[in-house]
């Protein structure tokens, strides 16, 4: 079993926010959403402030510290960015038409304090990649290639997060899940870039093997 974690880490301004709504609101022309001051962010860069360096065995990942409100008590998951909600919802709409191609149940969607996270997964008999390969298959591409143009819509950080099963390899040693998820994070990372996410945009691949089932 294989699941890839995107997350694209929340931004926070009031400009950002209304420059996406305005964007997904189909009264206003539709174009890719950039910093250049002409387009719907009126130059401003939708990017994470508060990111820290997580270190760990196999892959180094980022990871936005939870935010506190006065009183000390963290921000809860409906606090998260608006404009990352706009995409979650985007992105549930994307699943709605890919459900004629069977495609959507592979699809799930949450928000957190620190970001919108967007899970694949593998379904019986339909995986994402070959067994005990990074060799990517036909169902991820084009489920891939569905997600790449929502999230372009926005510049916020994203991290690619790849995890296995426990499945040893043959041998015992050498090539790990380690190994495998990372290799495949990497692996969904290029072919998001190839159907047209800008590969500045990319914060982290991580691979975390089997140790967050």
């Amino acid at each position: 079993a294989f699941f890839l974690l995107m997350w694209l880490l929340n931004a926070t301004t009031e400009d950002q926010r209304k420059g996406l709504a305005d964007y997904f609101n189909p009264s206003v022309p539709i174009s890719r959403i950039s910093g250049g001051g002409t387009g719907a962010l009126n130059g401003s860069s939708v990017v994470s402030e508060q990111t820290l360096t997580q270190d760990g065995v196999g892959a180094s990942s980022h990871y936005t510290a939870p935010s506190l409100r006065d009183d000390g008590s963290e921000d809860r998951a409906e606090d998260a960015d608006p404009t990352l909600k706009t995409v979650e919802d985007q992105i549930n709409r994307t699943q709605e038409a890919l459900e004629e191609r069977e495609l959507a149940d592979h699809i799930s969607t949450r928000m957190t304090p620190d970001g919108l996270v967007v899970e694949l997964a593998d379904q019986d008999e339909s995986p994402l990649f070959e067994i005990g390969s990074a060799r990517p298959s036909p169902l991820l591409s084009k489920l891939l290639e569905a997600i790449a143009p929502v999230l372009a819509t926005v510049e916020n950080d994203i991290e690619v997060i790849g995890h296995t099963d426990a499945r040893p390899f043959p041998g015992g040693a050498g090539y790990t899940n380690w190994n495998l998820s990372a290799d495949r994070a990497n692996v969904s990372r290029e072919l998001l870039i190839e159907h047209g996410l800008p590969k500045e945009q990319f914060a982290a691949v991580v691979g975390k093997a089997d140790t967050e089932p």
